[in-house]
């Protein structure tokens, strides 16, 4: 991928509570964000990158029609890959195969939502009955997010004697880079005592192990090499990517072990260099646990030994030997449309920039990594995984 295209814009929306803005119009404010970032216009887009947080998605007819139609974009390419979460990172190799192909010149991709405007909605909690294969199965027995994350990091204690202690230094990593942060939700500092006598949620995970719900959004712009050099950025290149859908396998699988195994081992492989080589990792923190599970099967570092590397300000920029997350994250700064892999690819270009928050930025940094997961852990998910490269 190295060389092929180039991120050339990125842009984050400030808004943590859109109370008085639509769907679509956090959609055209992130768009019109990192086309600005990028020096770019709206008339310079001709391929769209977008998922199911677009408004009208499930209307016959609509879907990402009705955005383009909003957005004013005159396209030649068009992706709606769905992947939830993952669809973000997943979207930046798309857009660059599409530009090597020739199917297009510049990519936007946007994010947007409002589940906590949405949140006192009547309609908040309602849920149709779903034609998928497993809803019968499944469906009587309530499983909710939190507490498949609980019992992911419940198997995780069991297996390896991780402690709550050191889940709660995952969240106390995020919020010393989220006090740096002016927009992030939570940045007050929390310390690993604060974590644990927040109320108990899904055992053992308590409040601060529980990432944040927010409104807004991001958006990305991709660019071909030779309109990338002209707009005198800094070349931040995808240099190598993965993708893998881990399904359950009837109920015969490991709980600890994600997709990021094998997305994580695909991106790697491409780029041609190892976890090692990695300055700065943008996770994904739905939980606290989420983040151990991906250090480990990314390889960061072997199987049941993601507590000890994050225990002591491991994760911690300046202190540890991996900085996660700069930006406070999913944990502490934004969690757009409950959908955390777009803010992951921005924070990742932020720190290859050089210009991510003076207290939090690597010196030097010219690796990064950023990984999410569509779906959830504990579940059947997807992970992707994209390696960035500032070039010199």
């Amino acid at each position: 991928m190295k060389g092929a295209a180039y991120i050339v814009g990125a842009f984050e929306h400030p808004i943590r509570h859109a109370g008085n803005k639509s769907v679509a119009q956090l959609h055209s404010e992130v768009a019109l964000g990192a086309l600005a970032d990028a020096g770019l216009g709206i008339r310079d887009v001709d391929g769209f990158f977008c998922a199911g947080d677009i408004p009208g998605w499930s209307a016959p007819g609509t879907g990402p029609f009705s955005l383009v139609e909003y957005l004013g974009l005159n396209l030649r390419y068009l992706d709606s890959t769905e992947s939830w979460g993952s669809s973000y990172i997943n979207h930046v190799a798309h857009a660059v195969e599409a530009i090597r192909a020739g199917r297009c010149r510049v990519a936007l991709i946007t994010l947007a939502g409002r589940p906590r405007a949405d949140a006192s909605s009547p309609d908040a909690n309602h849920r149709e009955p779903a034609d998928t294969p497993e809803y019968e199965f499944e469906a009587p027995y309530r499983a909710v997010v939190t507490n498949m994350y609980g019992m992911v990091a419940k198997r995780h204690m069991y297996e390896y004697g991780t402690t709550s202690e050191q889940l709660a230094w995952v969240k106390v990593a995020a919020s010393h880079h989220a006090q740096h942060n002016p927009h992030a939700m939570l940045p007050q500092v929390v310390t690993v005592d604060d974590v644990l006598a927040s109320p108990m949620i899904s055992d053992p995970l308590h409040r601060l192990d529980c990432c944040v719900v927010s409104d807004g959004g991001g958006a990305l712009v991709i660019a071909e090499p030779g309109i990338a050099r002209s707009l005198g950025k800094p070349l931040i290149t995808p240099r190598g990517s993965g993708y893998c859908v881990r399904q359950l396998n009837g109920g015969y699988f490991d709980i600890l072990r994600s997709g990021a195994e094998r997305s994580g081992a695909d991106a790697f492989a491409e780029a041609g260099v190892r976890p090692a080589d990695i300055r700065y990792a943008s996770l994904y923190d739905s939980f606290t646990i989420t983040v151990l599970v991906q250090l480990e099967n990314l390889g960061f570092c072997p199987p049941g030994q993601a507590g000890r590397m994050a225990a002591d300000g491991g994760l911690i920029a300046g202190v540890g030997r991996l900085a996660v997350n700069t930006d406070g994250g999913g944990l502490c700064n934004n969690h757009p449309a409950n959908r955390g892999g777009m803010t992951k690819v921005i924070e990742a270009v932020r720190q290859l920039r050089g210009i991510a928050a003076p207290q939090t930025q690597l010196p030097d940094c010219s690796l990064a990594l950023a990984h999410g997961t569509g779906g959830q852990l504990g579940g059947r998910h997807g992970s992707a995984t994209l390696i960035l490269e500032r070039e010199s």
